[in-house]
């Protein structure tokens, strides 16, 4: 069962489940999609369940945090993903997102990525927070820097695909 995250002026971000095959099975298979991330063979519902299941319902709880389900709050659309992924190659947690394209541009993508950021720093209260993309992925980069992350490194990632890395370090509040 789905558990709302976070809401914007726009949006409602939640959990997945394995409600939402259809629409991740969808979004997952778009030629925008695979062209800057990796191919995970997800080409059935039955495979895009187990994906869910496997994936951000796992790292939701184990970890609280995990990639979210964006809503158009005025009519319930599912149009993207955006959340916190901690991979096994990248030493601290990682924002992340992707939108189905009939929602790109439309300013979606950094509602949503904002949100999540702030959820991380203020709610998760983590020290820092990673960005990567495929250098070739300028909106994605531009966002990042636009979200306050900066560029640190250039090179391949754990696949050996060209990456760049971005980081955000969240100053400690005093109180």
């Amino acid at each position: 069962m789905s558990k709302p995250i976070l809401d914007t002026a726009r949006l409602r971000l939640r959990t997945l489940d394995t409600g939402d095959a259809a629409f991740y099975l969808d979004l997952v298979n778009q030629p925008s999609w695979l062209r800057f991330i990796p191919d995970r063979g997800i080409r059935t519902l039955e495979t895009a369940r187990a994906a869910i299941v496997d994936g951000p319902m796992l790292m939701q709880q184990r970890l609280g945090h995990s990639i979210y389900l964006v809503e158009r709050t005025a009519d319930g659309a599912a149009i993207g993903l955006c959340g916190l992924i901690k991979r096994d190659s990248l030493p601290a947690v990682d924002i992340g997102y992707g939108f189905l394209p009939a929602y790109c541009g439309q300013g979606y993508a950094g509602e949503a990525a904002a949100a999540v950021l702030a959820y991380a720093r203020d709610t998760l209260r983590l020290p820092c927070l990673l960005g990567i993309t495929d250098p070739d992925n300028h909106v994605s980069g531009h966002l990042l820097v636009k979200l306050g992350l900066r560029l640190v490194e250039s090179g391949p990632n754990a696949e050996g695909r060209p990456t760049d890395f971005y980081r955000i370090d969240f100053a400690a509040k005093v109180t």
